[in-house]
């Protein structure tokens, strides 16, 4: 059986075998979601290829001393791992992650979408810009929120987890940020299409 047949749990006990391929497999099979994560937080190119070697390095550590478990799923316990470097982060500097596109990297270019005719992808892309400037200007706890459901695809469970909160609690978060959100369109009149 070639390794891009195998699950996440097949893979990590292959690479543990000794097979890097399946690491490989691994890392190609992910790397996209948790890379997009980190930089939506950090907002910086070469920051978040930092936080990512790191996170992949805490990852092989893990998987290398027996201390992974098999109970979560591997991509969202790679994602806790690359959420807390990225607090960590944070705390280290006093700063605030902040959600928008920057000229090297914008989070749609990622994310696949169908194929649109120019005028279509000129509205997406003025929808998209009009989106994050509005998911911006959330107050921290409801951005992060949005963040981790719409641009991580993590459940509320995970990300509760993830944020040491309750499940009501990330739900209550994301229930204020699209109020807010709603507010903002309202007030400043804006048309999204």
């Amino acid at each position: 059986m070639q390794v891009t047949q195998l699950n996440d749990q097949q893979l990590i006990a292959c690479y543990l075998e000794g097979n890097e391929r399946a690491f490989e497999e691994l890392l190609n099979r992910h790397q996209q979601k948790i890379y997009t994560s980190i930089y939506l937080f950090v907002k910086e190119q070469s920051l978040a290829e930092d936080i990512f070697q790191e996170v992949f390095i805490k990852i092989i550590d893990t998987l290398r001393r027996g201390k992974y478990n098999h109970e979560g799923k591997f991509l969202q316990w790679a994602m806790r791992i690359s959420y807390n470097m990225c607090v960590d982060y944070f705390r280290r500097t006093k700063r605030r992650p902040k959600v928008s596109p920057t000229d090297t990297f914008d989070i749609f270019d990622v994310l696949q979408t169908p194929d649109f005719n120019s005028e279509q992808n000129i509205i997406r892309s003025q929808t998209h810009d009009k989106v994050r400037h509005l998911v911006d200007m959330l107050p921290p706890e409801q951005r992060e929120v949005v963040i981790l459901r719409h641009y991580a695809d993590m459940s509320f469970k995970e990300i509760a987890k993830l944020t040491r909160v309750s499940i009501n609690t990330a739900l209550g978060r994301m229930r204020y940020a699209l109020i807010n959100i709603r507010k903002m369109v309202e007030e400043k009149e804006v048309i999204l299409q």
